[in-house]
């Protein structure tokens, strides 16, 4: 009887560094470095030549088991950034844990703009994401993320594997902010009217700065496929919703941003053509 040769799935580890520099009126991108898998497209000036654009890409187009993604950006003094993705992050099933680290080093009077689209993780997965972001001065900070357990539209369930998540926001040092979840596949805790409600999808909006009761409430009472609010804290406005459908999260994320931007970034809001495509 012939021997069956075992499949050997590679492991891809994954770096990207990301440097940006204002000079004079533009934001130029000042490194750019990748090691394997994991690049950004060619920079993009679409409101002009404050805000640079770039969208990240993960060629292999989802995470194993073993895969170790390591993401590094430092924005310079004054220096404006906005990044997105192409489409949704996929993590895979797995017999082992995969790993992302994002380290975003914001200087001040600089701003940061983490928009990406939505990390699907698959039933069996195994997802582990370390966050930590560093602001100095008067540094600011326009985050998201969205998470969708399982895959409803396959009638898939998250009922194996786990999702593991770690986020520290500090200001010249002192924490601002830390969070950690960690959501097991099959928990109580997914149906529970304490845990997600039944609800596969949960994202998370985090923005510096602080907004008035007016704003607030308009924020509050948009029209929506969601259940979500926001709470002021000084220094940060915190949002969170749940949802049945990554798509009604994100248009969420997207209306508040819309609402947000020009009173905390003093901008108009131009979605990125990739949220269109």
């Amino acid at each position: 009887m012939t021997a069956l040769t075992p499949i050997f799935t590679p492991h891809w580890q994954a770096e990207l560094e990301l440097g940006y520099a204002r000079v004079g009126e533009v934001t130029r991108p000042v490194l750019r470095r990748h090691k394997g898998p994991l690049r950004v497209q060619k920079h993009l000036y679409a409101e002009g030549s404050e805000v640079c654009q770039h969208i990240i890409v993960h060629p292999p187009g989802g995470i194993a088991g073993g895969d170790r993604l390591d993401i590094n950006v430092h924005l310079g003094s004054h220096a404006w950034a906005q990044l997105t993705s192409p489409g949704a992050a996929k993590w895979y099933r797995a017999a082992g844990p995969a790993h992302q680290t994002l380290t975003l080093r914001v200087e001040a009077g600089a701003t940061l703009e983490w928009l990406p689209q939505e990390t699907i993780v698959y039933a069996a997965a195994q997802a582990e994401l370390d966050t930590s972001i560093e602001l100095e001065g008067d540094a600011r900070l326009f985050y998201w993320d969205i998470i969708a357990l399982g895959r409803p539209a396959s009638d898939e369930r998250f009922d194996a594997g786990h999702f593991q998540a770690q986020l520290n926001i500090r200001r010249d040092g002192e924490l601002l902010w830390h969070e950690r979840q960690r959501v097991v596949g099959g928990d109580g805790l997914l149906d529970s009217p304490i845990g997600l409600d039944g609800q596969p999808v949960f994202a998370t909006l985090i923005v510096s700065g602080e907004i008035d009761a007016e704003l607030l409430e308009r924020c509050r009472v948009l029209s929506s496929r969601v259940r979500g609010d926001l709470t002021q804290l000084p220094g940060l406005l915190i949002g969170r919703c749940l949802a049945s459908e990554a798509l009604h999260a994100r248009a969420w994320l997207i209306d508040l941003w819309r609402l947000l931007r020009p009173a905390l970034l003093d901008r108009e809001a131009v979605p990125p053509r990739i949220w269109s495509t």
